[in-house]
């Protein structure tokens, strides 16, 4: 790959010789500095809402902060020495404050011409782990700039002005920025510029636009500068100047520091206010915690993982951090978005893909990952459900978002176990199992119709839930598998009532769903595991006789001709809608005997059926339904790949297992170039479909390139 950015000791002089490493003591292992753009973050914006639900531009975000930054090309001349936006999230989806809010501008103070950055022939304007650098050369000034993050409100620029010129001189330094406005009100009113003592401060109008825009008065964008400043605004623009005039000897340099903050909350404001003061006092200090942090972050993530890989594996760790949000509204617990990039993932957190993320994320921050799987758990009900989704808004709040018609496929003690073989936490064990025990005898409960201990997909009491369309509708959000041909109406699909001495507890459909049991007998022998360490072996010796018995009825009932189908609720024999992926589940949880496996893995090497140009299709090539551009019904999803492929080597078949990992990075249209990791692709072109920067196809990833 070819690096636009500094030398290594040029790079060091950015932030100090404090924090300079000399050469002889900087790690052999890959670190940050080693992967400079492995994900293209450049890209100015022209329009405060992005266009589409699509979000062109990727974006770089930390700490679960709710507002991110770009880089802008380096023919961007007008925003040279910003960084691009902020993209900021109003509470739910995102939307760009600026096309560069805080552009540093740098004149001779002596002849009043500005230092041109767009003069500088070969900039630096580069993206690493954790940072976002610019660096440019003119008239005899290096101009450089980092962009890092210090908490889950602030991110700080450290900005270095040197002088390499042979005399000295005396520069003004001020910095300009112009609001980005919608053409529609009441959004377009939203913001608004004010000048403070310390730099310039963007406040929020009380905006309830469901679908489109959340704003209180409270809401607050701050800039604060470590030096003395004075600002002057002008509608939607604004420059803030630096009170001293700064003079620079040959050689010398001067640093400038600022801070920006995006809060919610009068709280969250006045709480980050000390975090911030203590960022502008020590900035070296802030930025080597951050470097640091993401040292470690590259170093557990690259483990086991072939040079030739790495840069894919920074690539998903990029995307997972960036999706991650903080405590925020109704959320109360750190947890990981779908995609910032995409209007409807932005500010809320789903269950099954929560658990994926968690998984993802264990291999290089356990504590995270714990948070993760907790913020589902933070909105269990009482009855042991997780609701689908839930975002910074519940339906009380005016939210539209906020899901508990359904539930999604029990994946939380995989991802608990998960985490905890990489942290060993007990107090974790302990904390969760009650609550998965809860949620996993809730699908007994509410979705095993006929009470053989054989669980359906289907829906909540909910007032969603008002038609038999309805309840399917919901039971096929809950498989995941949201329009895949095994919930098509027209094919037999039915309601069921589930009551519970005569009151009604739920739905089902018609069909007991063979990756759904075989999750929940994945479930069992974890939950049995996790008993075990818990020293409960009366709850273990349970769970496995009841895995056991789950095991048996899915070979008899949900297999025939060399694979694995969904089985009728009243016949209990496989119901024929075409093969599609979830037919390969019983390989990943251990289900399938092993000549069922050999069959399965037939399919999933047949060019015919599974192993397209991308391999592993939600829908197989020969299923009559199969759409390679139509969500469910065609598209690779790299969840569901990695559990096919993890299933062949469950069962020794390592070499078919590798082959298809291969294909599928190596097909894939920019998975190994710096374009974003996506929601799925074409399995006969490879395009790239749906959301970019998608986080549970980077934890996929993170964990195929692994070998895992």
């Amino acid at each position: 790959m070819k690096r636009r950015h500094l030398p290594a000791l040029a790079a060091a002089a950015l932030i100090g010789p404090a924090l300079a490493v000399p050469a002889t003591a900087r790690p052999s292992r890959p670190g940050p500095d080693d992967f400079a753009n492995v994900l293209d973050l450049h890209g100015v914006p022209t329009a405060a809402k992005p266009p589409d639900d699509n979000n062109p531009i990727s974006v770089f975000a930390d700490r679960g902060a709710w507002h991110a930054y770009a880089l802008p090309t380096a023919s961007d001349t007008d925003e040279l020495g910003g960084f691009t936006g902020p993209l900021y999230i109003a509470q739910e989806y995102p939307w760009w404050l600026s096309r560069a809010f805080t552009r540093l501008r740098v004149t001779d103070a002596a002849t009043g011409e500005a230092l041109n950055l767009g003069d500088d022939a070969k900039p630096t304007v580069d993206a690493y782990p954790g940072r976002l650098v610019q660096s440019f050369d003119v008239d005899g000034v290096r101009i450089s700039l980092e962009l890092r993050y210090a908490s889950n409100r602030t991110a700080f620029v450290r900005a270095m002005l040197t002088n390499r010129g042979g005399k000295t001189r005396d520069l003004t330094v001020s910095w300009t920025g112009t609001l980005l406005r919608h053409d529609e009100e009441p959004i377009k009113s939203a913001p608004s510029l004010h000048r403070t003592d310390t730099g310039v401060a963007v406040g929020f109008a009380e905006v309830r636009e469901i679908w489109d825009y959340f704003s209180s008065t409270e809401t607050r964008f701050e800039v604060r500068h470590a030096d003395p400043v004075n600002t002057t605004v002008d509608g939607d623009a604004y420059v803030t100047t630096l009170d001293e005039t700064v003079r620079l000897r040959p050689g010398s340099r001067r640093s400038l520091t600022w801070t920006e903050t995006y809060t919610f909350t009068s709280a969250e404001r006045d709480t980050e206010s000390a975090t911030v003061a203590k960022v502008l006092d020590h900035p070296g200090r802030y930025a080597e915690r951050a470097d640091n942090r993401w040292r470690d972050y590259i170093s557990r993530a690259l483990d086991e993982v072939t040079a030739d890989r790495r840069p894919l594996a920074v690539k998903s760790v990029q995307t997972l951090v960036t999706n991650w949000r903080s405590p925020a509204g109704r959320l109360k617990s750190d947890g990981i978005t779908p995609s910032i990039s995409y209007i409807w993932f932005t500010g809320g957190l789903w269950s099954w893909d929560s658990w994926k993320h968690a998984v993802g994320v264990a291999r290089f921050d356990p504590k995270l990952a714990r948070s993760v799987v907790e913020s589902m758990f933070d909105h269990q009900r009482a009855d042991g459900m997780i609701p689908d989704c839930v975002f910074y808004n519940n339906i009380a709040d005016g939210g539209g978002n906020w899901n508990e018609r359904n539930t999604k496929p029990p994946l939380a003690a995989w991802a608990v176990w998960q985490v905890y073989q990489h942290d060993r936490d007990r107090d974790f064990l302990r904390r969760m199992y009650p609550k998965l025990v809860a949620y996993h005898e809730w699908w007994y409960a509410a979705r095993d119709h006929d009470g053989n201990g054989i669980a359906e997909y289907g829906a909540t009491v909910d007032p969603g839930n008002d038609t038999d369309e309805a309840v399917i509708e919901a039971a096929a959000w809950e498989s995941g598998m949201d329009n895949a041909p095994r919930f098509d109406v027209d094919k037999g699909v039915s309601v069921l009532r589930n009551e519970d001495d005569g009151e009604l507890v739920g739905y089902s459909i018609n069909q007991e769903s063979v990756d759904l049991n075989a999750y929940l007998y994945q479930e069992k022998r974890i939950l049995a595991d996790i008993a075990e360490a818990l020293h409960r072996p009366g709850d273990a010796d349970t769970l496995n006789r009841d895995a056991k018995r789950i095991r048996g009825y899915v070979r008899e009932h949900m297999y025939t001709d060399g694979f694995f189908y969904d089985a009728d609720i009243d016949t209990k024999t496989p119901v024929h809608r075409g093969k599609g992926i979830e037919g390969a589940i019983p390989l990943w949880t251990g289900v399938a005997s092993k000549t069922q496996a050999a069959s399965v893995r037939d399919a999933l090497m047949d060019p015919d059926m599974f192993r397209t140009k991308v391999p592993l299709p939600t829908a197989s090539r020969d299923n009559p339904d199969f759409s390679p551009t139509e969500y469910w019904r065609g598209p690779v999803w790299l969840d569901q790949a990695y559990f096919a492929i993890g299933g062949l080597h469950r069962y020794g078949f390592h070499a078919q297992a590798r082959q298809l990992t291969d294909e599928l990075i190596t097909n894939a249209d920019g998975m190994v170039s710096d374009q974003p990791i996506h929601e799925n692709y074409n399995p006969l072109t490879g395009e790239r479909l749906n959301a970019p920067n998608f986080s549970w196809s980077a934890a996929a990833i993170l964990l195929l390139v692994r070998g895992e």
